[in-house]
């Protein structure tokens, strides 16, 4: 089986903590033991706010902030890549053909952002797609997909599973209101209906939770079906 995991930075790094960056890595090396095929998609977190803040109050224009997102998701991705050894690509891809073809020598491509505009949301749909994965997971600091955005409406409710036409409805409706808690942009769910790719959005903050998902089928999550 090859799944495509994609974790966000405020999961994998909230702090900058050594441990716990392991404790991921632990994770998809016994995934990798199991014999499932993987490919690895960071975001940039809490600290790709602060620069892109602190760039901001300088005077920095929208392409640069991206720009300077992206080198946080790709530092992020280094520190991925240190904790899994030999089994990682060594570097971060920066272009679904070489993530693609690192996965088909047997390596782990871990991939940050690719260009300004773009999320690590779709960069994950669009490696998923590029590779023909058989399963995308977006560990996420949110529960599953809502069907509003659950900081602003106490009365969202979560969904056990979604077809991927309805996740580009439920999301164009969450972005529709700037700032909202979206679990992946809209362009990630339209690459996700686009390629049929059957998905997962689930709590992420304990990464035996994705192994569980991605093994047994076992989470609190929505799955998103084709």
């Amino acid at each position: 089986m090859r799944a495509v995991v994609s974790v966000g930075g405020s999961v994998l790094v909230p702090d900058l903590d050594s441990g716990r960056v392991t404790a991921y890595a632990d994770v998809f090396e016994s995934l990798l033991d199991e014999g499932y095929e993987l490919g690895l998609v960071v975001g940039g977190g809490r600290v790709a706010r602060q620069y892109i803040g602190a760039a901001r109050n300088i005077g920095a224009n929208e392409m640069a902030l991206d720009q300077i997102g992206i080198g946080v998701t790709r530092l992020n991705a280094r520190l991925l890549i240190a904790a899994l050894g030999e089994r990682a690509a060594p570097r971060p891809p920066e272009s679904y053909e070489t993530a693609a073809t690192a996965l088909h020598r047997g390596d782990v491509p871990v991939m940050g952002g690719l260009v300004p505009a773009q999320t690590t949301d779709a960069v994950a749909a669009g490696l998923a797609e590029t590779v023909d994965a058989d399963l995308l997971v977006y560990a996420t600091s949110v529960a599953g997909v809502y069907s509003a955005d659950p900081d602003e409406d106490p009365d969202a409710t979560r969904y056990d599973e979604i077809s991927t036409n309805e996740l580009v409805d439920v999301i164009g409706g969450i972005e529709m209101s700037a700032g909202s808690n979206a679990p992946v942009d809209l362009l990630a769910a339209k690459i996700i209906q686009r390629s049929d790719t059957r998905t997962l959005v689930l709590d992420g903050s304990d990464p035996d939770r994705i192994r569980r998902a991605i093994i047994d089928g076992d989470h609190d999550g929505t799955e998103v079906v084709p």
